[in-house]
C-alpha cells in the first residue's frame, strides 16, 4: 500500500495527540508535522509533497476553512473540529471528509479510506490545478511550461493561463519526470513542446525560455 504523507494542524494539543496516535496505527500513514498554528505549517506544504492535512476550523490566526484555499490541489484536506455547523462550509470547499470531535478512531479510518479511493481512481494524464475557489482539470499533454512567480506559479497551456499558489521544487517532485524537466530556477518545460535550442534558450512553442548553466548539459543530453 502506497504511503500517504499527512500533517495535523490543531490548535488543542489534546487534539493533536489523538491524530497523532490515529496516524501511528496505521501504517501506511507518514506523519510530516504536527501543528498548533497553521501558518507555521506553510513552509512544508510550499516545499514539501503532503497528501493530506488533519485541520481544524476555529483557530486563532487564520481559520481553517480559509487555510484550505490556500492549499495546492494534490492535497486533501480533512477537517476536524467540535462544530457541526462548518459542515456545509467544509464540503464546499471539496475537502474529503469532515469530523466532528470527538473523533472515533473507526470514523477516522472511514475519513483515510476515502484518500485511498480517491488515488486510485485518478486518471494519470491530468493534473488538478488549484486557483483561488476554483480547481482546474487540466490535460498533462496541454501544458507547455509552468513559471516560477514569487510564491505562485503560473501554468501556461495552450490556450489559457492559471496561477496557483505552491512552489516550482514541489512542482517538479509532481510532474511525470518523462515529460517534464526544470531548465531553470524559474522553469520547468514540457519536453514534448520543445521545439529547438537557440543558444541558451529553448523554444516552446513562441516562446523564448532561459536554460541556466546548472541544467544545461542535461538539456542537451536528454532533450537533443
Amino acid at each position: 500500500m502506497k504511503t500517504i504523507s499527512c500533517i495535523i494542524i490543531d490548535d488543542e494539543e489534546l487534539a493533536r495527540t489523538l491524530l497523532a496516535t490515529y496516524v501511528a496505527k496505521l501504517s501506511h500513514l507518514k506523519i510530516k508535522g504536527s501543528f498548533e498554528n497553521a501558518l507555521d505549517a506553510l513552509p512544508i506544504i510550499k516545499n514539501e509533497h503532503v497528501d493530506l492535512v488533519f485541520l481544524d476550523i476555529q483557530m486563532p490566526e487564520i481559520r481553517g476553512t480559509d487555510f484550505a484555499k490556500l492549499l495546492p490541489a494534490s492535497t486533501q484536506v480533512i477537517f476536524t473540529t467540535a462544530y457541526s455547523d462548518y459542515a456545509i462550509e467544509g464540503f464546499e470547499l471539496k475537502a474529503l471528509d469532515y469530523l466532528l470531535k470527538p473523533i472515533r478512531f473507526e470514523r477516522f479510518v472511514d475519513a483515510v479510506n476515502r484518500l485511498e479511493v480517491s488515488k486510485i481512481s485518478e486518471e494519470t494524464d491530468f493534473i488538478t490545478i488549484k486557483s483561488g475557489y476554483d480547481l482546474n482539470k487540466v490535460k498533462l499533454s496541454d501544458i507547455l511550461y509552468v513559471e516560477s512567480e514569487s510564491e505562485y506559479v503560473m501554468f501556461y497551456l495552450k490556450n489559457r493561463k492559471i496561477l496557483s499558489y505552491q512552489s516550482l521544487k514541489k512542482l517538479e517532485n509532481t510532474l511525470p519526470s518523462n515529460s517534464f524537466m526544470r531548465v531553470h530556477r524559474s522553469f520547468i518545460v514540457n519536453v514534448n513542446h520543445v521545439s529547438g535550442l537557440n543558444g541558451r534558450d529553448l523554444i516552446v512553442g513562441e516562446k523564448h525560455i532561459p536554460v541556466s548553466t546548472r541544467y544545461y548539459e542535461q538539456v542537451k543530453n536528454e532533450m537533443f
